[in-house]
């Protein structure tokens, strides 16, 4: 019985972070043109970062072999900005540059069709392991 919930609790945990992921991309593709930001400067992308947990870390040999998905946290993907020229931009600097979000709109499109694909993934593993363990019952009949 702790094997199914263990499965189930993997794909949740894998629903989650790809939800959040998906938040995410979306989160970048509606700032691709933010040039200015509360903290000043234009908006930064993120990414989230995921960590394998154990399941159970002090278990048999399997049971430590296996793994579930949690966000360690969001961060800045770290790469400079684009500097496009356009004087006439009310946040362009002196030598008439304007710092755009380092957001590449097709590389947040195909993380988009990424992270759909692994959540409708996981979401299969639930309907399966649902299904396997209602038949069981009714082997058990």
């Amino acid at each position: 019985m702790s094997d199914l919930l263990d499965t189930f609790n993997i794909a949740a945990s894998g629903l989650s972070a790809e939800r959040l992921r998906l938040q995410t991309i979306a989160t970048n593709m509606a700032n691709a043109h933010t040039t200015r930001t509360a903290e000043g400067g234009p908006y930064e992308r993120r990414v989230p970062i995921f960590e394998a947990v154990a399941i159970d870390p002090f278990g048999d040999e399997l049971d430590r072999a296996t793994h579930r998905v949690v966000v360690a946290g969001i961060e800045g993907d770290g790469r400079p900005p684009l500097q496009v020229y356009d004087p006439s931009h009310p946040d362009a600097n002196a030598e008439g540059y304007v710092l755009y979000p380092s957001v590449n709109i097709l590389q947040e499109m195909v993380d988009l069709m990424t992270t759909s694909r692994t959540y409708e993934a996981n979401a299969s593993v639930v309907e399966s392991t649902r299904a396997m363990a209602l038949r069981a019952l009714e082997i058990g009949r």
